[in-house]
Parts: C-alpha cells; sequence; structure tokens
C-alpha cells in the first residue's frame, strides 16, 4: 500500500508540477522515497534504473540530430519553402506543415517535431501573417498521431517493448495501416475544428538560405533515418544507433562549421533521463506489489475467452488513462502488464495504439505535448489546458477507434 501511495504521488508530482518545479525532480524523489521506505530493495531499484538504457540513448540520439538540425536552421528553411509551396492557400498550407510534421515525426520521433519544427512553424506564421494556432496545433496532434508509424517515431514505443522492438516488417505489417489511418483520421478532423482560423491567406516570406552547416545537417539526418530503418528491419539495438548516430552527425557539422559542439550539450534537454530512470523505478515498485501481474493475469483470461474485444478495450483504456497519468508511466505498466499476462501481438499492438494516440486528447498526455506547451510559453503564446481539450475531444477519439479497428481487422 505504501508503494502504491508512493508511486501515485510522485506521478502526480509529475503531471502537475507544483511549485513550478522540473517533472524529473519528482520522478527521482518518489524512485529515492521507494527504496528508503523498503517498498523496493536498492538493487531492484538499479536494475529498473538499468532496464532503461535502450531508452536513454535513443532519447540523447535523437535529442542531438534535433538540436543540430534546429541550430543550423534546417526546420526554419522547410517550413518558410512550405509556405512558398502553399501559393497563397491556407489550407494548402495547413497540410503541408502537417505532412512536413508527419515525416519528422516517423523518422526522428514526436519529441523532435514538437520541439524543433513547432518554433520554426511559429515564426513563419507570424512572418506569413496568419494566425498560428491551427499550424502549431497540427505539430502537436500529429506528433502523437503519427508515432508509432515506426518503432523509432516514439521512446514510449521502445518503453512498451522493454528495448526489444519487433523487426520492421512485422512492426509494419501490424501497425502500418492503424499508423495511416490514425494519421489521416487527425488531419481530417482537426481541419474540421480549425476551419474558422483557416480563412487567412498567407503572405509568402522570404525563404532563408541554408547555410553549409544546414546542408551537412540535412545530409546527416538522411542517412541517419536510412540507418535507423535499417537496423530496425535487422532487429538491431535502436538506442545505440541512434545514440552513435546523433554524436557522429553533431561532429560532422561541427568540422564543416569549425564550431565545438560543446556548446550544443547545453541546450539538450537532460532532465527526461532522470525521469525516464525515475519512473522505471515507480513501475518496478507497483510491480513488486503485484498490482501489474494480477492485471496481466486478469487481461490474460479475458483475452483467451474474447482476443479482440480485450484487445479493442485494453487500446481505449490505457488511451484515456495516459490523459490522467501521463502515458510514459501508464506504457510501462501496460508493458508489465503485457509480459506478466503472457499476452498476444494483438493486445499489445493495441495497448500501444492507445499509449500513442490518446495523449491527444489532453495537455497532460504525453512529454511530447508537455514540451510542445513548454516551447509556446517560451515564444510568448498560452494555450490552456481547456482550449486543448476542446480540441482533443473533437480529434483523438476518431483517430484511436478508426486506428484500433484497423488493427483488429488485420491477422495475428
Amino acid at each position: 500500500m505504501i508503494g502504491l501511495c508512493i508511486a501515485a504521488l510522485a506521478t502526480a508530482g509529475v503531471i502537475l508540477r507544483p511549485f513550478d518545479w522540473p517533472d524529473w525532480i519528482f520522478a527521482v524523489i518518489g524512485a529515492a522515497t521507494a527504496v528508503l521506505v523498503g517498498a523496493l530493495p536498492l538493487p531492484d531499484a538499479l536494475h529498473a534504473v538499468g532496464e532503461a538504457r535502450e531508452v536513454y540513448a535513443f532519447l540523447v540520439g535523437m535529442m542531438l540530430l534535433a538540436e543540430v538540425a534546429g541550430r543550423e536552421g534546417l526546420f526554419d528553411h522547410l517550413a518558410a519553402r512550405a509556405v512558398h509551396a502553399a501559393a497563397g492557400s491556407a489550407r494548402r498550407l495547413f497540410l503541408i506543415l502537417y505532412l512536413v510534421g508527419t515525416g519528422v515525426t516517423v523518422f526522428l520521433s514526436n519529441d523532435t517535431t514538437v520541439v524543433v519544427l513547432t518554433p520554426a512553424v511559429l515564426a513563419v506564421t507570424r512572418h506569413a501573417r496568419v494566425p498560428p494556432l491551427p499550424y502549431l496545433f497540427g505539430c502537436a496532434i500529429v506528433a502523437n498521431a503519427a508515432s508509432f508509424a515506426l518503432p523509432i517515431s516514439n521512446p514510449a514505443n521502445l518503453v512498451l517493448y522493454h528495448g526489444v522492438l519487433p523487426p520492421l516488417g512485422l512492426w509494419l505489417g501490424r501497425l502500418g495501416l492503424p499508423a495511416l489511418a490514425a494519421i489521416a483520421a487527425s488531419y481530417l478532423c482537426l481541419l474540421w475544428a480549425m476551419r474558422d482560423d483557416l480563412g487567412t491567406r498567407p503572405a509568402t516570406p522570404e525563404v532563408p538560405e541554408l547555410s553549409r552547416g544546414g546542408w551537412v545537417a540535412a545530409t546527416g539526418l538522411g542517412l541517419s533515418a536510412v540507418l535507423l530503418v535499417t537496423v530496425s528491419a535487422l532487429g538491431g539495438r535502436l538506442g545505440l544507433a541512434t545514440l552513435g548516430a546523433g554524436t557522429t552527425v553533431a561532429l560532422l557539422v561541427a568540422i564543416a562549421t569549425r564550431r565545438s559542439p560543446l556548446p550544443l550539450l547545453r541546450h539538450l534537454t537532460w532532465g527526461v533521463l532522470p525521469l525516464v530512470a525515475g519512473l522505471f523505478v515507480l513501475v518496478a515498485v507497483l510491480d513488486r506489489i503485484g498490482l501489474l501481474s494480477t492485471l496481466g493475469q486478469w487481461l490474460g483470461q479475458m483475452s483467451a475467452t474474447s482476443p479482440r474485444t480485450t484487445a479493442g478495450l485494453s487500446g481505449i483504456v490505457v488511451g484515456i488513462a495516459s490523459n490522467l497519468a501521463n502515458n510514459l508511466p501508464v506504457g510501462l505498466a501496460a508493458a508489465a502488464a503485457a509480459t506478466a499476462g503472457d499476452l498476444g501481438h494483438l493486445v499489445r499492438d493495441c495497448l500501444l495504439i492507445g499509449v500513442d494516440i490518446g495523449p491527444n486528447l489532453s495537455v497532460t498526455g504525453s512529454l511530447a505535448t508537455l514540451l510542445w506547451l513548454a516551447t509556446l510559453r517560451r515564444s510568448g503564446l498560452r494555450v490552456s489546458a481547456g482550449q486543448f481539450l476542446g480540441v482533443g475531444l473533437r480529434v483523438m477519439p476518431p483517430a484511436l477507434i478508426l486506428a484500433l479497428l484497423v488493427r483488429l481487422c488485420l491477422p495475428g
């Protein structure tokens, strides 16, 4: 009971951030308290921290790739080109920026979309003299909607599969069509929700020249995407490959621009690493008290009699739960329950869909959405929880249900 209370309080701290403290502090305090009061032995806590090593490597590698591209103006360049391609049509601009966000999410993760593409889109909409919110919401929504198109599209994917992801061919066979359905449904629903704000004809700003460092970064990102997709297809370690790709691209850009790569490290969001470590420990606490194994066994029994109904309902439940407790701890708990209950591919895939799309309902749903809000605040814009919920209620449920239905219609 003590362990459950600690985990609940720590998770609430991560989401609500009282005293305006960083979220990782509450995860670390909760994990340390669990060890100190004996809810989890120290060796088990250290083992839980070590289990996340692939996630740490993946996050650092993606942050390096995103920061390099952002610093060299690559995303500013792409966003400005999108305005030119729109040729004065707000809806065409909305579609083009949504597709750019889809590509960035699929190949560089959802966190890259909200941290690097969002400020670029904001800057371009200001130059184009159009209301920025429809295009900014596009960044936030597609960051979650497209985040299970590939294993590398969301750190939560590694979490749900404990770093051992299915080979790329199996992934695409089971989740490729549901991902396309989620991306398309989210676009159409968001377009309808934002229709009144898409009446202003965009002006055409100048396209900033891409520097030598920008070209090196663009080439490096393209090659990194090919590398990571290849590693995923071969069943290799994505975390280590991502870290290697990020480090290599950062060094190549530093050589091309004759600038030290060390200042780059100061701009990385290092707090996400202790946040992940603390959450892994808190989920280990829940596992130790038997909560997750009981849940897994219960799901296993339901799945044995009604596999598709259980899978679909599980995806909806974790999708909603992600907005109450954030999708990272929910994903960790779902992964532990799936392992304990020996659940099959169908249930685990539906859990993944819920964990990835569900956060589009509210601002507390995912780390990506929280980063999106922080990015907007730094730029002087504020989106309230009610404002996001109003959009999320019109976008998330149709996309989640459609993606789950598509997955349930597929074999396996």
